[in-house]
């Protein structure tokens, strides 16, 4: 049964990284920052939406609620199989390797969770894309008591999608070459996409507050 990180408290979420056990580690980090800055990103909407003075960004606003609302909880879903993928891979090395069909079992395993704990990280990174892409707008027409709030969430979803994608590249050294060659360049097309919109919520930020 995976961890639902959504129900730790604050306390034992921080406790639980800072054991000395491997998981949870930082791809569920990642999956959470994403759930807690999609949660900011819902709390700007909510504080748009409905407001006569920030009319003109209610349209937005709903758009991007429709994106977010969904991330609070999927992103602690990614952070529990995160945890189980990398707790798959780990088993799959303790297998035992004594005869040619164990270590041909062994092989298969290793192959496999490698595989999940490559294409858990890079869901959560994709998801986070995709959340970051609505936030520069939502900082220019949002509500610009909250436009603060836009920032902080940006630096949530940013560190959400650049972290996983560390986790996608450690991984994607276990995997086949053509296979680890091909995530390899997705993740260097997100992480640069991401850094350009990471930038754009930078720039509508600054220019709202000294407007």
């Amino acid at each position: 049964m995976m961890t639902d990180f959504g129900e730790f408290t604050l306390e034992g979420y921080r406790d639980a990284l800072a054991s000395g056990n491997p998981t949870p580690g930082g791809g569920t980090a990642a999956a959470v920052a994403l759930s807690q800055g999609a949660a900011l990103a819902v709390m700007v909407c909510n504080l748009t939406i409905g407001k006569d003075r920030w009319m003109d960004g209610w349209t937005h606003s709903e758009y991007c609620l429709r994106i977010a609302t969904p991330l609070m909880s999927l992103g602690h879903e990614l952070a529990a199989a995160d945890s189980e993928a990398f707790d798959s891979v780990m088993a799959a090395f303790r297998l035992p390797k004594e005869s040619d069909d164990e270590k041909e079992h062994r092989k298969d395993a290793i192959l496999s969770s490698t595989r999940l704990a490559s294409e858990v990280p890079l869901k959560t990174a994709k998801e986070a894309l995709v959340l970051l892409e609505c936030l520069p707008k939502l900082a220019e027409v949002g509500n610009a008591n909250a436009v603060t709030d836009v920032a902080v969430a940006s630096l949530l979803v940013s560190a959400a999608c650049k972290g996983a994608l560390f986790n996608v590249q450690i991984n994607a050294d276990g995997l086949p070459d053509d296979e680890g060659g091909s995530l390899l360049q997705e993740v260097d097309e997100i992480r640069e996409q991401a850094k350009i919109l990471s930038r754009e919520v930078m720039a509508a930020v600054h220019d709202r507050l000294n407007s």
